[in-house]
């Protein structure tokens, strides 16, 4: 199925769009998802488990409360094999190598590459370097094992508070899509679970490009300031001003108070011109605090 021709075919019907992120910003889902399905197996397939405890440490830094929140999975991974697990303490202390995969490795690094499932089966597929086959391999079969878990364990989780009304309220306002790096098999089976996905005009996953890329092909059909993007981590600000959208922060940690406020305060101000400026300027001021560069068995 040609899943961007979804985008393609999009089209207008109100004069705001809103972009909304999901994992960790629209459903508190993030948090369970990366605990429970992401680090188990990330330990078991990359061989971590003398270094559990750091790798748990390293997988919840990278992926839930730092700069580097929300970034593909490939990335982190590499992130934390490569960078922060072999700093960490413990590994130091047991003297453990952490295993590199240098193939997977250069794979994620390869700015053509496509970080999905169906982007490791295409690069299996075109190369005959056995070792970098065999690598690839293990990668997907470590991502397919990720979302068999997400399937199994990840559900009945209802999107936050306040989320639910800001969609009701907007629905007849906003053209609304979801724009996330999510597979999109878990994004409609979360927003349909939760009777959501009837506010939303389109949902987009990680088949339909980047959430860059899917801004860019609904954006232009707004004019200019008529486009928000909702969204928890720094890579949802960076694809929103990316598009010269603007962009109202999720703050983790503090996210049932973000849905308040938005709710309460930031829509209205986003419908009539007042949210661009020392509004917005604040709300991501906020927001970037909450998320440090460097891990605290660093600087402490």
């Amino acid at each position: 199925m040609d899943y961007k021709k979804r985008l393609e075919n999009f089209h207008p019907t109100k004069d705001f769009l809103i972009c909304i992120d999901s994992d960790g910003c629209a459903f508190d889902t993030m948090g369970i998802k990366q605990r429970e399905c992401f680090c188990p197996w990330m330990i078991a397939y990359f061989d971590l488990q003398p270094v559990a405890e750091a790798a748990r440490e390293c997988k919840e830094f990278a992926d839930l409360y730092s700069k580097t929140r929300g970034v593909n999975r490939h990335v982190t991974i590499k992130r934390i094999l490569t960078e922060l697990l072999p700093a960490h303490p413990q590994t130091k202390a047991l003297g453990f190598q952490v295993p590199q995969f240098p193939h997977y490795f250069a794979w994620v690094d390869d700015p053509g590459s496509l970080l999905s499932n169906d982007g490791l089966k295409r690069a299996i597929d075109s190369t005959e370097d056995r070792r970098a086959r065999a690598e690839l391999a293990h990668a997907l079969e470590w991502a397919e094992r990720v979302n068999w878990a997400v399937k199994e364990i990840v559900k009945g989780i209802p999107p936050f508070p306040h989320v639910r009304q800001s969609l009701e309220q907007m629905k007849d306002k906003a053209d609304m899509i979801v724009v996330s790096a999510t597979p999109l098999e878990a994004l409609e089976r979360e927003w349909a679970e939760h009777d959501v996905a009837c506010h939303t005009a389109l949902i987009c996953g990680q088949e339909m490009g980047t959430k860059k890329d899917q801004i860019a092909a609904a954006a232009p059909h707004y004019p200019e300031r008529n486009v928000l993007m909702i969204g928890d981590a720094p890579g949802d600000m960076q694809a929103a001003k990316a598009n010269r959208a603007l962009f109202y922060p999720i703050v983790p940690r503090d996210e049932i108070a973000a849905w308040k406020l938005f709710y309460e305060e930031g829509m209205e101000r986003f419908l009539v011109g007042t949210y661009a400026g020392e509004y917005e300027k604040m709300l991501i001021e906020r927001f970037e605090a909450a998320l440090p560069e460097r891990p605290p068995w660093e600087v402490n």
